[in-house]
């Protein structure tokens, strides 16, 4: 069996809101909006992702969405090009997570929806989060509103998730 292309629906808060956050985030407009409604549809990735405006059934914490990229100057472009928008949450370049090697940014949507774009160097045999947490939970995430670049370089074995506590 193919699927073709994938379809995400997320409640959100402010439907305003979250059509700026996105249209400046895909770097499109939406292709529908209607009351209370907008949907995009990306043609790489294919995906079509809808927001629906209901503030009682947004939930945090589910975890977070991203992109990989092809390439490296993929990344970097979309990097340089969310900095200059002013979206980046969090930088992190040459980092071990979810025991592959990467670089990625990550963006924030208005109702703390992460998005983790990234390219992929190679499998790692190290998870490095480096999240500074108790919760295992906030592995492989910035926390909400974080706006940092963390340079691997000046991690200590305190800045990382134990062998088995669940990181990624």
């Amino acid at each position: 069996m193919s699927f073709p292309r994938m379809h995400v629906s997320l409640y959100v808060s402010n439907l305003a809101a979250s059509v700026n956050f996105y249209t400046t985030f895909f770097g499109k407009a939406a292709d529908k909006v209607k009351p209370g409604y907008a949907k995009y549809i990306l043609q790489k990735p294919s995906l079509i992702i809808s927001f629906i405006e209901n503030p009682e059934r947004v939930q945090a914490n589910f975890g977070h969405l991203g992109f990989q990229m092809e390439t490296l100057e993929e990344m970097t472009e979309l990097l340089e090009k969310a900095r200059r928008q002013g979206i980046v949450s969090k930088e992190e370049i040459g980092t071990s997570c979810c025991y592959a090697k990467q670089d990625k940014f990550w963006a924030t949507d208005p109702d703390g929806v992460q998005w983790e774009v990234y390219y992929f160097h190679e499998d790692a045999e190290f998870n490095d989060p480096h999240y500074a947490s108790e919760d295992a939970a906030a592995c492989c995430m910035p926390t909400s509103g974080q706006k940092e670049k963390i340079k691997i370089s000046e991690l200590t074995a305190v800045d990382t998730c134990a062998l088995g506590s669940g990181c990624c």
